[in-house]
């Protein structure tokens, strides 16, 4: 009988896409629907950078070296070093997206059967990609009541066994918004060089931070034989559809495996490194605007969870996510519940549950996550939408309202929304 494989069997579904039917059942009744489960920004792409593909002189699409144009990695390698970086051309390989600098990573660092240690709550697809490779996750947990910061060194040195060899962290953090300070890095650094692990870092977001500078872990001491990064145009400049990312390592044995791996699929995307390239030129105050509503926009959705009762949303310092607990049985319940059976003036909202971003069973089953990419006006009415669902939710954990109450939270004013 033919059967598919074990990978294939235990190949989750994506956490930010299981409730995506419903949203599209829910649409086709005339709903509407807002998109808070997908990091999807609705920042425009920037005009320069798709004017060099669409005014592009090409005769013939043609392969590029494996590990991308030498034009591009020299406009890549020169931001780095804008930002403090010591990356030169010869320490980067282009990948179609993050992910793919993600699963080189992985295939190149770890042996089948290896494990990694991932503080969790994590991005979900790094389950993906651990199973792709053969490779083991062992969560380390971070708490919602500190802000979901790096867990004690002595919890990670606990989780350590003869197959560790790799710790892999994302900064700042997609799910939370945590951002690593200093401190917290170096400790994980140390930890790394003291058993011989390696330190994968995707640093997706580095450039939305709101309250403190920005750390890579390439610019820590003695950094050079252990970090491997993993980075992406996607979010840097909402172009998420061109599939440009990048992984970088001034390990020259890293880099020369993983150049083998890039083989593989030959070269990266073409007319996506046109993009990238006239991306990089972009001045450093093309972020100013975007980072700044970004801010606004974790600003406004910080504040209206914070406001609703029994919601614990501690306050991310980057990226453009939220972790929330919510008072709620389970938050992938409650998610497929807002799309069947809840409207709000004719809108509902998809959301992400949480259980998809954690390793340990049962842990998230109450907390969700937040994308905050779309304008603000729809972000104050999908949090509308959140504040009366959860106060008509079946399911919801905090002893239920009488008719009166609900009638009055109904129809009582929201808070003043922030502009």
């Amino acid at each position: 009988m033919l059967e598919i494989s074990r990978r294939g069997q235990a190949m989750p579904v994506s956490p930010f896409r299981k409730l995506a039917p419903y949203a599209e059942l829910a649409r086709q009744q005339g709903r509407i629907v807002y998109p808070l489960n997908i990091g999807q920004p609705d920042i425009e792409t920037p005009p320069a950078a798709l004017a060099a593909v669409r005014n592009a002189d090409i005769r013939v699409l043609g392969y590029s070296h494996g590990a991308g144009t030498e034009s591009y990695r020299h406009r890549l390698a020169a931001y780095y070093q804008r930002a403090g970086l010591p990356v030169v051309m010869e320490d980067i390989i282009v990948t179609t997206g993050g992910s793919e600098a993600i699963l080189f990573a992985l295939l190149t660092c770890l042996n089948p059967g290896d494990e990694i240690i991932i503080p969790e709550p994590f991005y979900g697809t790094y389950t993906a990609f651990s199973i792709a490779a053969g490779v083991n996750i062992v969560p380390v947990t971070a708490r919602i009541d500190n802000g979901f910061a790096l867990p004690p060194l002595a919890n990670f040195e606990r989780a350590l066994t003869p197959r560790t060899r790799a710790i892999l962290i994302c900064n700042p953090s997609n799910p939370t918004g945590y951002v690593y300070r200093r401190a917290e890095l170096e400790s994980i650094l140390g930890l790394c060089k003291a058993h011989s692990l390696y330190l994968i870092s995707d640093e997706a977001y580095r450039e939305f931070c709101y309250d403190a500078p920005y750390v890579s872990a390439l610019e820590l001491a003695g950094a050079e034989p252990n970090v491997v990064v993993v980075d992406t145009i996607s979010k840097r400049y909402s172009a998420c559809g061109a599939r440009v990312g990048a992984l970088v390592t001034l390990n020259k044995q890293v880099y020369v495996a993983a150049f083998r791996f890039a083989q593989m699929r030959v070269s990266p995307p073409g007319l996506g490194m046109l993009l990238a390239e006239a991306a990089a030129e972009l001045p450093e105050s093309y972020f100013d605007e975007s980072k700044a509503e970004y801010q606004a926009r974790r600003d406004l959705t910080v504040a209206r969870l914070q406001a609703m009762p029994g919601v614990v949303c501690p306050r991310p310092g980057g990226a453009f996510y939220v972790l929330a607990h919510l008072p709620v049985d389970n938050t992938e319940a409650f998610g497929q519940w807002l799309l069947e059976s809840f409207s709000y003036e004719n809108q509902t909202l998809l959301l992400s549950p949480a259980n998809g971003f954690y390793q340990t069973p049962g842990l998230g089953s109450q907390e969700v996550r937040l994308a905050y990419v779309i304008n603000r006006t729809d972000l104050a009415a999908a949090l509308d939408c959140l504040e009366r669902a959860l106060l008509a939710y079946p399911g919801r954990t905090e002893p239920p309202l009488t008719t009166t109450e609900v009638a009055s939270a109904f129809t009582a004013p929201l808070l003043t929304q922030l502009q």
